[in-house]
């Protein structure tokens, strides 16, 4: 199968990489040695064409250090690349983000499928100007109907599109390393310290809930250490709002920059629980690796972690609310049931592995080419220029 992927964010992205990325490149590590895959990635600063983990990179856009400007340019070049040699691929999966308004409906004939990995509605409203927002939020209820096969990531995000009725769609939803569940033992309580680990990303993530709880927390708890584990385009106003604690809690705050690898599993393992305070999520990866780690969880109260709550793997606390979620890290600092949450956690997710997760990726693709009649065309050479 000669499939597209058009890929917004991609590793060393100047703009940092994502869940989206992330879950690309995990799925076709299993995926890559039985098809052909073209990464179709908006272009960032130094970013150049060619293989990258055996996949194929194509940059499209504009080298800007501009985030609007640069999906606004990557939304029209790849619609050009897609009207020039989308008739070479089986299939073209898109990611969708308003923000990209691509409509490859309008210059292709192949199978398309939007993969929705978020939605966010009335909260562009609390980011940006009310123009701009919108916008977007009408682009995300409309460009949707205009596709016919979806997949989505877990079974709250499809109830929110007041328009669109797929004819077909699967829930496919993240996974985890098979590192991290093939260890049967159970990790220590770890050293003492609260983790949250993901995108600096200071609104989405409500890291600067985090920080106002966590100054709370201090008080009661000051041996406790604070351990963030991530990077993003958020990190230097992230970095002077925690110039702004108490500067006894603020020595207690640890950043690691980005982690992967044995790196991210000793984070893991190592950490009481791990925070995930989000306004706004789908099904994070991060949270179901802390799972994998037998960690239990502190989650918003929004309905995106609802199937951890219902599971008793971890708890919720206010969305957006610092003293709230203080109190709960405060209680499960506390708590003897950390165990039995973590144990709850991973038998949540035991199943959850990223080659399962790539079958049955692979397996919507060959349904959709089936209902559409999509044809395999011959390896070609797709290194031409995107732009």
């Amino acid at each position: 199968m000669k499939i597209l992927h058009l890929l917004y964010e991609s590793k060393g992205d100047y703009f940092g990489v994502g869940g989206v990325g992330i879950r690309a490149y995990e799925i076709y590590r299993y995926l890559r040695e039985r098809h052909d895959i073209t990464l179709l990635c908006k272009r960032y600063p130094g970013a150049r064409d060619g293989e990258k983990e055996g996949l194929r990179h194509v940059f499209a856009g504009t080298e800007s250090r501009n985030l609007t400007k640069t999906f606004l340019a990557y939304a029209c070049r790849s619609a050009l690349f897609v009207r020039r040699y989308g008739s070479r691929f089986d299939v073209i999966i898109e990611e969708f983000s308003p923000a990209i308004p691509s409509f490859l409906h309008c210059v292709t004939k192949r199978p398309l499928v939007l993969q929705v990995q978020g939605y966010t509605g009335l909260l562009y409203f609390r980011k940006y100007n009310p123009a701009y927002a919108a916008t977007l939020s009408l682009l995300e209820q409309l460009r949707p109907l205009f596709y016919k096969n979806f997949i989505y990531i877990n079974r709250e995000t499809p109830q929110k599109f007041l328009f669109a009725r797929p004819k077909r769609h699967e829930v496919i939803p993240n996974g985890v390393p098979a590192e991290l569940l093939s260890s049967l033992a159970r990790p220590s309580d770890g050293k003492g310290y609260i983790l949250f680990l993901g995108r600096i990303d200071i609104y989405g993530k409500g890291l600067d809930t985090l920080l106002e709880a966590y100054a709370d927390v201090y008080r009661s708890f000051p041996e406790t250490r604070l351990v963030v584990a991530g990077d993003g385009r958020d990190m230097e106003l992230f970095r002077a709002m925690l110039a702004r604690l108490p500067e006894e809690a603020a020595g207690q705050v640890e950043l690691t920059g980005w982690v992967s690898g044995e790196k991210k599993t000793d984070v893991l393992k190592n950490a009481l629980f791990v925070v995930f305070p989000s306004r706004h999520e789908v099904q994070p990866i991060a949270v179901l690796e802390a799972m994998a780690a037998w960690k239990p969880v502190i989650v918003s109260d929004i309905r995106e972690f609802s199937f951890i709550t219902g599971r008793n793997a971890g708890i919720s606390f206010l969305t957006g609310d610092a003293p709230s979620l203080a109190e709960s890290m405060k209680y499960l600092l506390g708590s003897s049931e950390k165990q039995e949450m973590g144990s709850r956690g991973r038998d949540l997710v035991k199943d959850f592995t990223w080659e399962s997760i790539a079958l049955r990726f692979e397996d919507f693709l060959y349904t959709v080419l089936e209902k559409e009649g999509g044809a395999f065309h011959p390896s070609a050479d797709m290194r031409g220029p995107a732009n």
